[in-house]
């Protein structure tokens, strides 16, 4: 910002007292207020003045008649239309007190104002100034209300006047309130020993009209032109630093027409009052700042026409001079991100008014948020952002760690061939968590290199993940090849003599070739059911090749019973010849029963088996001669033979 040049500030100044303003004017510069009277601030009604300031009627209640005041922040519904509304005092403090008056009828003094002896400096001019407002609306009394014409009589307590009275003449209406700064200047004596009186004086009469606020009643030292800058006196009134930074500066300040005044440098830190610092008693004044901390600095000289610099009440002090500390920005931290490759990533900064971010593998930029739309691996890393206020100041930086999880490259096993009853070793890779399904036949559905166990053909899907990125699959095919199963069939039973065709069944993958062993008594061992005639019992063989997984085999048994036959005749005479009823070829039935009976029915004989053959007898005692009757049953799903037995004696 470009400077403003303080002898244009002054004009500037001037203008501005000259239009919002009445009476004598200070052409040079103004100390603080020694005495300030603003009525205090709370709510309705304020306290009463004392009888020294006034002799007017308090009320403390209601609207004010003639004659009267009250101590309020606001005139309330007085009179109607007749006065304004007044809502706050003239710092538009709504609880700011005023003092409402309504003006004796007779011209009269309303308010004194009386400086304790030693509180105004010897042999110094002072302004004296106050606000008034005429509170009549300008259609009162029909629009012909009594202005306010107000006198100032400023001496000394034994009546000495100390400047002549100074009239603000009439004070006329205005269709909005109008608080008007009036003021006028007076010199103390030399030997200030002396209290100084100020009499404010009601020149018109009181009926109607003639009603009015005052506020903000000041004594101010006057003195000459105070002009001070950074650089020279005419330099610059304002400087601006960011927080952190470090400055030098040099304040000058020079006395217009006076180079005999002494000097005395002030701060004002944010506001909380100005006050001397020490040892800085000349025209220059040194301010280094270091790690500059935010806020507002403002400096000023004050001076003294004598040498009473150390009384506040003589000085007199320039226009402020400002550094104005910038903060940084306030940046919250932002928390560290985890992102998939490929997906977009996203930080945002905030409490700045710009924003620089840098990161690996890219150049700065002020985008904000930052949005990096494609992630790959090579935007992991810290980011750093540096915020920007408004005021250009540069809080430190704020980083950011990113993590990149990669992309899942899925991989597996290829597809396999196992044989029924052997187990596949699965594999899968690229990622984080694996899930294999279906999980039936699987030992670990979420490894990525489960046992698979399957009991025909199967198709494994594994999902591929890593955290909280998108997965993947693949599929791997295990081919279950059934294995050889041989099946020969039931057992066979034929009688010498006789043939049987056999019933083999192969069933299983890639088979091939199938046979019978031995190949004896077949007629084509390479046959399913070929027709077999053997002589005597005997095992059968089936076996069958597959070229993926082995061989199986599978017998059956063929029982060749012997041809029976059963003699009719037999003489058991002890002679050595024919003596027993030999049955050829029974002992081959050893679960056979033999069953004799006599022509009564009677069982004379019965065996299981044959080992033994029958010799005629029954409990021991040989029959007689005759004929008898046989039931033999072979046990072998074959009809019983029946037939007749004679005994010969």
């Amino acid at each position: 910002m470009r400077p403003i040049n303080f002898r244009i500030l002054l004009i500037l100044i001037s203008v501005w007292l000259s239009l919002n303003t009445y009476g004598q004017t200070c052409t040079g510069s103004l100390g603080d207020p020694v005495i300030n009277e603003t009525f205090g601030a709370g709510p309705n009604p304020g306290p009463a003045l004392s009888g020294q300031q006034t002799n007017m009627t308090y009320l403390n209640a209601g609207c004010p008649n003639d004659g009267s005041y009250t101590i309020a922040n606001n005139s309330g519904n007085c009179f109607g239309d007749a006065w304004h509304f007044l809502n706050h005092d003239h710092t538009g403090d709504p609880n700011g007190y005023m003092m409402i008056v309504n003006a004796s009828v007779a011209p009269s003094i309303f308010f004194t104002q009386q400086t304790n002896v030693g509180e105004l400096c010897p042999n110094t001019t002072y302004e004296f100034a106050a606000y008034i407002a005429n509170i009549c609306l300008p259609s009162t009394c029909g629009g012909k209300s009594t202005p306010p014409n107000i006198t100032f009589t400023i001496e000394t307590t034994g009546g000495t006047l100390l400047s002549p009275p100074y009239n603000t003449g009439d004070i006329q209406t205005s269709s909005t309130v109008q608080w008007i700064r009036y003021h006028t200047f007076f010199t103390t004596p030399a030997n200030g020993t002396q209290a100084v009186v100020v009499k404010m004086s009601n020149n018109a009469p009181g009926g109607c009209g003639n009603d009015f606020a005052l506020d903000d009643i000041t004594f101010r030292a006057c003195g000459p032109v105070i002009e001070a800058g950074f650089g020279s006196n005419l330099g610059p009134a304002t400087e601006t630093l960011c927080q952190g930074a470090s400055a030098d500066y040099t304040l000058n300040a020079s006395v217009v027409g006076d180079n005999t005044s002494f000097f005395q440098w002030q701060i004002n830190t944010n506001g909380a009052g100005w006050t001397d610092m020490s040892g800085n008693t000349t025209d220059v004044l040194h301010v280094i700042y270091n790690n500059a901390s935010p806020g507002i600095y403002q400096y000023r000289v004050g001076i003294a026409n004598g040498s009473d610099i150390t009384s506040e009440h003589c000085r007199v002090y320039s226009p402020p001079l400002t550094v104005t500390v910038n903060p940084y920005p306030v940046v919250p931290a932002i928390p560290d991100q985890t992102v998939c490759e490929t997906y977009p990533l996203t930080l945002t900064a905030s409490g700045g008014a710009s924003y620089t971010w840098t990161g690996p593998n890219m150049a700065p930029t002020s985008q904000n948020p930052l949005l990096i739309n494609n992630v790959t691996m090579a935007n992991a890393g810290t980011y750093s952002v540096v915020a920007m206020s408004d005021k250009g100041c540069a809080a430190p930086a704020v980083k950011v760690n990113v993590a990149v999880i990669p992309k899942i490259v899925p991989g597996v096993s290829p597809d396999m061939t196992i044989c029924a009853g052997e187990t596949a070793q699965l594999s899968a890779s690229g990622g984080k968590y694996y899930n294999w399904m279906p999980a039936a036949g699987l030992d670990h559905a979420n490894t990525p290199n489960p046992v698979a166990s399957p009991l025909q053909t199967t198709i494994y899907t594994v999902h591929i993940s890593n955290d909280g990125c998108a997965d993947s699959s693949k599929t791997v095919t295990v081919t279950v090849n059934q294995n050889p199963v041989a099946n020969a069939g039931s057992n066979k039973v034929i009688f010498e003599g006789q043939s049987v065709k056999l019933n083999g069944t192969i069933k299983g993958d890639n088979i091939t070739g199938f046979f019978w062993s031995p190949s004896t008594f077949l007629n084509d061992p390479k046959s399913l059911t070929p027709v077999a005639n053997p002589a005597d019992d005997i095992t059968y063989t089936l076996n069958v090749t597959s070229s993926s997984c082995g061989t199986s085999t599978s017998t059956v048994f063929v029982r060749v019973y012997k041809k029976v036959t059963i003699p009719n005749t037999f003489s058991p005479n002890n002679d050595g010849i024919n003596d027993f009823w030999n049955i050829d070829a029974l002992v081959t039935y050893p679960e056979s029963s033999v069953l004799v009976y006599n022509r009564y029915g009677q069982e004379i004989f019965q065996s299981v088996g044959y080992a033994k053959p029958w010799n005629g007898t029954f409990n021991g005692s040989a029959l007689p001669a005759g004929t008898y009757y046989y039931i033999i049953d072979l046990k072998n799903n074959t009809p019983k033979l029946t037939g007749w037995v004679l005994i010969a004696r």
